[in-house]
């Protein structure tokens, strides 16, 4: 085991994404997000617990003025796997009627919950929905769910940190860990979306 291995829950996780390349990738977001949206006020709508942490960051670095940020909580993880079934425990206050709302997520995995949620604010107009995740899985994808903006696409292992928990924990790490094979074989590289 490295000096770097954490441990939550007796699993061992090792270093995956570096807070650099989290923030050097979230920066080349944000300019596309200025790009795309320079001529409206975006309504940034963070899935909350696991994307707090990315929307912060990414928010900060957009420079549209009229931007602005809410948040929804949804559940839909059970320890390491996806029930399937997605809980809206706090909903939409904000009228997003002919609005550009950019939905902000930690990981786009199965894609069920990204597919509930914009089923679910299309009911009320707005005028565009985007998706922004920090890191999404394609292999992992059972939906048609196509995210606007890609901080990196992995493979299907569990990871933590930088918002990613297990069981509410490790939250709070700066950096992106992924869980250690038994076999000790190196995880795929992290690919920019």
């Amino acid at each position: 085991m490295s000096k770097n291995t954490v441990c939550y829950n007796g699993l061992n996780f090792e270093p995956y994404i570096t807070k650099d390349q989290i923030q050097s990738r979230i920066k080349e977001i944000a300019q596309q997000i200025e790009q795309d949206c320079k001529d409206s006020a975006p309504l940034f709508l963070v899935v909350l617990t696991g994307a707090f942490p990315f929307a912060s960051d990414l928010f900060r670095q957009v420079k549209i003025h009229d931007a602005e940020i809410s948040f929804i909580r949804l559940k839909s993880y059970d320890g390491m796997g996806t029930t399937g079934v997605v809980k809206q425990v706090i909903g939409l206050n904000e009228n997003i009627q002919d609005r550009t709302v950019i939905i902000v997520e930690d990981i786009i995995d199965t894609g069920f919950t990204m597919k509930r949620l914009i089923s679910d604010l299309q009911v009320f107009n707005p005028k565009e929905i985007k998706v922004a995740t920090l890191l999404f899985k394609p292999e992992s994808l059972k939906t048609d769910v196509k995210p606007d903006y890609v901080g990196f696409n992995i493979p299907p292992a569990f990871i933590i940190g930088y918002g990613l928990d297990l069981d509410g924990k490790a939250r709070n790490l700066d950096e992106i860990y992924v869980i250690c094979d038994k076999d000790k074989q190196t995880p795929a590289p992290a690919i920019k979306g």
